[in-house]
């Protein structure tokens, strides 16, 4: 019987994950079954079991794609031990979601439909949101390190909590995916300008 090369089985996986992502973006996760999954990716059951034992599986291994993306452009951003500003980092995450996340090359949909509705399923589902809690916290540690770079360079407040930082500048990404999804005529552009706006400092005199 002839080996399975490693290559055969990553394809494999890819099929199966990019018929669910499909799926679940078009249909929702409580209204896709295995069943369906099974049936659009025109493998076997037992082929689409081998490599996932369950949808909740198939969730989190979606959400893991979009997340590894964020980590390639954080390993850009500190690579070299550089100390990108606060406005950087969340344009080069934000632009991330508007164009890799939310237009998968190789998923072919918005894996940001995912993200919200594992966000809503994680509060019924331990097993969700176990992988969830560790996902954000993966990605707020991100942020931190950002924090914790420019407080070691003298541009952030010593007093300043890197942790507390990486957790408001979350929300920031989170509220994007949300408006973009839910409100029209959000863009990426135009958040980022808001944001600037709010963060920075008032001009001399103001308030007077």
């Amino acid at each position: 019987m002839p080996r399975v090369s490693e290559q055969y089985r990553t394809n494999r996986r890819a099929e199966i994950l990019v018929a669910a992502a499909r799926l679940f973006a078009t249909n929702g996760f409580h209204s896709t079954s295995m069943a369906d999954i099974i049936s659009a990716s025109g493998l076997s059951a037992g082929a689409v079991y081998r490599y996932f034992r369950s949808k909740e599986e198939l969730i989190g291994a979606v959400a893991e794609r979009a997340l590894s993306a964020a980590d390639e452009v954080f390993a850009e951003l500190l690579a070299d031990g550089a100390t990108p500003s606060f406005e950087q980092a969340l344009t080069a995450i934000l632009e991330a979601i508007s164009g890799r996340i939310a237009d998968d090359p190789v998923i072919g949909t918005d894996l940001t439909r995912i993200g919200v509705q594992v966000w809503a399923e994680a509060l019924r589902n331990p097993e969700l949101a176990a992988r969830a809690g560790a996902a954000y916290q993966r990605l707020r540690g991100h942020f931190a390190e950002v924090a914790r770079r420019r407080q070691a360079a003298g541009l952030l407040a010593a007093d300043a909590v890197p942790e507390q930082v990486g957790a408001a500048m979350l929300s920031l990404v989170q509220g994007f995916i949300l408006q973009r999804l839910l409100v029209a005529g959000t863009d990426t552009a135009g958040y980022l300008a808001g944001v600037r706006a709010l963060l920075a400092p008032a001009p001399l005199g103001a308030g007077r």
